[in-house]
């Protein structure tokens, strides 16, 4: 006769299908890597090295950022180009200050010093929250701007306003081709999205999701809401200050506020949403169609132009493109790109057991 707790000592039947899942995964991340890192700089051509992937990658990374403090732990922010631009000021001055540095220590003291100024700007999270934290760190975006033009110690006294990068170099590699500048960005996105993955799966991305379902009973179960607040800002900061250092130097090519504007911010945020906010994948899933509407819309210029729209009505197109579908997604499906992926994921899978 069996016992009543039999059935709990005994193995799950669908662990062998776990398994063979997980492999499956394994195997399907270890050709994507071989095809990302081997293949494309051997046969991707420099327009789309430089006009697609680049700034795919780039705006991915900065994506995730935003989706750490926003989409995990439930305070807006518009202020992403704002933080972008300070990783890349920090980087270049200690790229021009601090010659010996490696590259790669450059970039992470860039970004840590965008993690404190994040912080700074993740203050007022502890007292205000919704509409008026979007305001808040809005003033970030004009600030931060304001001050890198008026004071001309971060652009190395220089009177022109547009800083050309340093040459890039890590290890005795020279990054002077659109390959290696494509590797370098690849490497850097590879290793942060695999922290960032398991970061949100530690007991600080439970705490994240805590604060953002619900804060006060997050406070009342013992969780230290105002420190948590600070790290999802500092941590966010830290990938974005990354992701615009990589922006100016592998991208752009120039340092200049400019090329930080609240456009970019409103970028970044839409990646998220369209893409799925609490989602790491939907990062890529967001950038991708922020880079590649642009193209294709371009590539239809004669098409458009056939039916009444000018080329120069472009650009209003993108953006009623943008409006709407963040309406829609907004409304039919607010855990975006990533949801829709996952359930047509979860229908091939059991499709021979269900339509």
């Amino acid at each position: 006769m069996s016992s009543p707790h039999s059935a709990l000592n005994t193995p799950r039947r669908f662990k062998p299908y776990s398994l063979q899942s997980q492999g499956l995964k394994l195997w399907f991340a270890a050709v994507l890597a071989l095809i990302a890192f081997v293949a494309v700089p051997i046969v991707g051509n420099d327009y789309w090295l430089n006009a697609i992937l680049i700034p795919f990658l780039v705006l991915s990374l900065a994506g995730l950022g935003l989706n750490l403090v926003t989409g995990y732990a439930g305070q807006l922010s518009l202020g992403s180009a704002a933080f972008m631009s300070v990783g890349a000021y920090a980087t270049y001055n200690l790229m021009v200050r601090a010659p010996g540095l490696p590259l790669i220590v450059d970039l992470l003291l860039g970004g840590l010093i965008t993690a404190a100024v994040g912080a700074v700007f993740g203050l007022p999270s502890l007292r205000i929250k919704g509409f008026y934290l979007i305001v808040s760190t809005l003033a970030a975006q004009f600030f931060v701007e304001w001050i890198f033009t008026r004071v001309s110690w971060f652009s190395n006294d220089d009177t022109s306003g547009v800083l050309s990068a340093p040459r890039l170099t890590a290890f005795g590699w020279k990054i002077d081709t659109p390959a290696a500048r494509y590797l370098l960005v690849l490497g850097v996105t590879t290793v942060l999205f695999i922290l960032a993955a398991r970061l949100v799966r530690s007991e600080l991305g439970r705490r994240w999701m805590a604060v953002r379902d619900m804060d006060t009973a997050a406070r009342v179960i013992g969780i230290p809401t105002g420190r948590t607040k600070l790290l999802a800002f500092a941590l966010s900061s830290f990938v974005i200050g990354i992701a615009g250092a990589l922006w100016a130097f592998a991208y752009l090519g120039t340092v200049e506020p400019h090329g930080f504007d609240l456009n970019l911010s409103f970028q970044v945020l839409f990646i998220i949403i369209i893409g799925g906010m609490g989602s790491i994948g939907g990062n890529f899933l967001g950038a991708a169609f922020i880079v590649l509407l642009p193209i294709l819309l371009s590539n239809a210029a004669g098409a458009l132009a056939s039916i009444g729209i000018e080329a120069g009505q472009l650009q209003n197109l993108q953006k009623i493109l943008f409006g709407t579908l963040i309406i829609v997604f907004l409304i039919k499906e607010p855990d975006g790109l990533a949801r829709l992926v996952q359930t047509a994921r979860n229908r091939l899978r059991d499709w021979p057991l269900r339509p």
